[in-house]
């Protein structure tokens, strides 16, 4: 199912760039991700920094309202405040469906559904000089939610955003805990 959801994403990818109306382009940037929910409260969780890369296709670009389907491999997680300094590293595929409102010279407002596909998952922390890191198949394989941020059109194609992921999916298996990837991502683009 995930090979089919991807494969559909980057022909809808292929198939926007080829109209006349339509730009795609190469997007990049720092994730700043947390578990949010209601069982995290009383956890000393902390902002996990990680990266995204990706394509995407602008669909009706030249117009006010622009359509833009993406795929992006995406490092999201959360660190502890603790002495071994363990934290969650969680390795998604990203394919959002954002529409895109612009609003006065350059700025526009974005939004929409999100779809992430787990790559893989492992807990790690620090002890003495060395790493420890162990593989998990704790998390959900699917994790689903919403985007929405404002971003900048720079000339000559470049543009610049800043973004929050906003998970409705508990993320961990058999489990009744409220804990949900949130985070937000700063991200430098260009369309060609």
């Amino acid at each position: 199912m995930k090979k089919i959801l991807l494969i559909f994403s980057l022909t809808i990818l292929i198939a926007a760039s080829a109209s006349a109306q339509s730009g795609i382009g190469i997007r990049g940037g720092a994730n700043f991700f947390n578990f949010g929910g209601d069982d995290v409260a009383d956890n000393n969780y902390t902002n996990r920094t990680g990266f995204h890369a990706g394509i995407y296709a602008s669909i009706l670009g030249g117009s006010a309202i622009s359509l833009e389907p993406g795929v992006y491999y995406s490092i999201k997680g959360t660190q502890n405040k603790d002495a071994a300094n363990t934290r969650s590293v969680l390795d998604y595929v990203d394919v959002p469906l954002l529409l895109r409102l612009k609003v006065g010279e350059g700025f526009n407002f974005f939004g929409g559904p999100q779809v992430s596909f787990l790559v893989k998952s492992k807990f790690e922390g620090d002890f003495g000089n060395s790493t420890v890191s162990i593989n998990t198949n704790n998390i959900k394989d699917t994790d689903v939610g919403f985007v929405f941020g404002i971003g900048y059109n720079l000339p000559k194609g470049v543009n610049v955003q800043g973004s929050y992921d906003y998970g409705l999916t508990p993320i961990f298996k058999n489990s009744n805990a409220d804990v949900y990837n949130r985070g937000f991502k700063v991200s430098l683009g260009y369309t060609f």
